[in-house]
């Protein structure tokens, strides 16, 4: 497995080694001792899986506070999505920063985010499945949000006008946002 680091703290992509032949294709998604190997250890706890429909539906920008934080192994099994991470650890020298990434069924890749990113997925291919792993339970109580456009992240979505649900239409800018997460060197 390769692993690459991001200009944010804690973000990593992982690209598996993919063996093909006439057939097609075998790779791990997941090895434990992989994965620990690279720095990538935690206890994970629940699988999800969605199915956009649409190119250019938006889900997120999502986190959970804490004490139901997750920490997200983020692939995807059909098509292709931009995924963007949002530090919001309070005192990062990164905090408000985003990065974007492709994830494709095609090129394989994972992501690794971290407790203290936000985190979404715009869909650039229809019926694209998302699926990832999380090392903690969903919790409505805790789950928050941010604004998709908040004009102070200035994320360059793959979209103008995307497909969103009601709540994610709603969530407040980052600047009103709900954050329990400190930043550790």
């Amino acid at each position: 497995m390769n692993v690459i680091k991001s200009r944010l703290p804690g973000i990593l992509i992982l690209e598996p080694k993919v063996f093909g032949d006439h057939r097609g294709y075998f790779m791990e998604c997941y090895n434990r001792q992989a994965f620990e190997k690279n720095g990538v250890n935690y206890d994970l706890v629940q699988d999800n899986q969605s199915m956009s429909a649409e190119a250019g539906t938006l889900r997120g920008l999502h986190y959970q506070i804490n004490p139901m934080a997750q920490t997200k192994i983020v692939r995807c099994l059909r098509g292709a999505f931009y995924d963007v991470v949002v530090d919001i650890r309070r005192n990062s020298p990164t905090f408000g920063k985003w990065e974007g990434f492709i994830i494709s069924a095609e090129n394989q890749r994972q992501i690794v985010v971290p407790r203290g990113f936000a985190h979404a997925v715009c869909t650039i291919a229809p019926h694209t499945i998302v699926f990832y792993k999380v090392d903690n339970t969903y919790s409505p109580e805790h789950e928050r949000g941010i604004l998709w456009n908040d004009s102070d992240l200035n994320i360059d979505w793959p979209v103008t006008n995307p497909v969103l649900s009601d709540k994610d239409k709603n969530w407040p800018t980052l600047k009103h946002i709900e954050t329990n997460f400190d930043f550790k060197e």
